[in-house]
């Protein structure tokens, strides 16, 4: 009888200490969102004091934040679910160079319409998931070798396919990308005295939408909680009867689905396709990602503070460009410092985790 409650006080132990990692985990993430936030507010508000006379106090510039970086929402969602996990994948923007110019050529020499180019994408980021997915979680190679091999493949697919610069040439296709969404009773007066309505491109709502749903899937399902479950002690979680290796997968899977999501939406906004599209797009969807609270050693992030990473990387590159510097590095050194800050709190985070335990 004495073993017995021993047992069950060990296990009633076990359980109360889950659900301290867990609430400390929750912790973890909501103040890193909070500081997320709170930046990109400081930002945007000093940006309409001291370059409000650059365009950045009309409501549009903050829609146009939405519209410029609508695709690397998608992707920087997909980037945040393998680093939540402990993972990575760099070949998003080799993925996405790809899918543009195959729906491309698709759409300009074979007739495809908007819904077969939006399937083909879906494919192709699929195909780029499962592949690198099952090599990483089966056969345990590392996962930035085998994304890195996959960013080479889709830019060499790309070379091979076309060299040069290629433009839609698809009247329904181009139609459907020019249209916008009118916000009623949103907008800005021109110098004219013309209420001009704010607009949005439709693919921002499919961005806000798909955000939504990998909040529900990462807070409200099995699933998700076992990703935050692997990327904060893999042992842990296969020891509490979770698959490791088939959660992996299916982080590098899902990942590729937003890939493929993100890369039609790239598409739909640029209407072009090269080997030099979508170049450093990986890097920024990690940045995006990191900004936004999402631990580089798993376990610990927010979808919604990966959308006000993008956003405030977004602000960012909006600043630099109104202030008027042509030179390209500036907006990299910029957001090298914000991550260079959100690293070193990360480092504090992980460090006192470490002390407590």
């Amino acid at each position: 009888m004495q073993s017995l409650n021993n047992i069950q006080g060990a296990g009633s132990g076990g359980v109360f200490q889950s659900k301290l990692k867990r609430k400390e985990s929750l912790t973890d993430t909501a103040f890193l969102l909070t500081i997320t936030i709170t930046l990109f507010i400081v930002i945007y508000i000093l940006s309409i004091v001291f370059l409000g006379d650059k365009g950045f106090n009309k409501i549009q510039m903050f829609f146009n934040l939405f519209n410029e970086n609508a695709a690397l929402i998608v992707i920087a969602c997909g980037l945040s679910i393998v680093m939540i996990t402990g993972s990575i994948d760099i070949s998003v923007g080799g993925s996405t160079a790809l899918i543009c110019t195959v729906c491309i050529v698709c759409l300009n020499k074979h007739g495809f319409n908007f819904f077969t180019v939006l399937i083909l994408a879906l494919t192709i980021g699929l195909a780029f998931g499962a592949v690198q997915g099952f090599l990483i979680a089966y056969l345990e190679m590392q996962p930035f070798i085998v994304t890195l091999a996959g960013m080479f493949l889709g830019r060499g697919l790309v070379a091979l396919i076309e060299v040069n610069q290629i433009q839609v040439n698809n009247a329904g296709f181009e139609k459907l990308s020019a249209a916008r969404i009118q916000i009623p009773f949103l907008g800005d007066i021109n110098r004219k005295g013309v209420f001009i309505q704010s607009k949005l491109e439709y693919g921002v709502i499919i961005a806000l939408i798909i955000v939504c749903l990998i909040y529900c899937l990462l807070k409200k399902t099995k699933l998700g909680r076992s990703f935050y479950a692997v990327g904060g002690n893999s042992q842990s979680a296969l020891m509490l009867g979770i698959n490791v290796r088939r959660t992996r997968f299916y982080a590098h899977l899902l990942c590729g689905l937003l890939a493929g999501i993100g890369g039609f939406l790239y598409l739909f906004h640029t209407r072009s396709g090269s080997v030099q599209q979508a170049t450093g797009l990986e890097m920024d969807a990690i940045a995006a990602s990191i900004i936004g609270g999402t631990l580089l050693t798993g376990g610990v992030g927010n979808i919604f503070g990966t959308l006000f990473g993008v956003l405030t990387s977004g602000i960012v590159l909006l600043i630099v460009t109104a202030i008027g510097s042509q030179d390209p590095w500036w907006p990299q050194i910029t957001r090298a410092a914000m991550l260079c800050f959100f690293i070193v709190l990360q480092s504090i985070i992980c460090s006192r985790k470490k002390s407590k335990n």
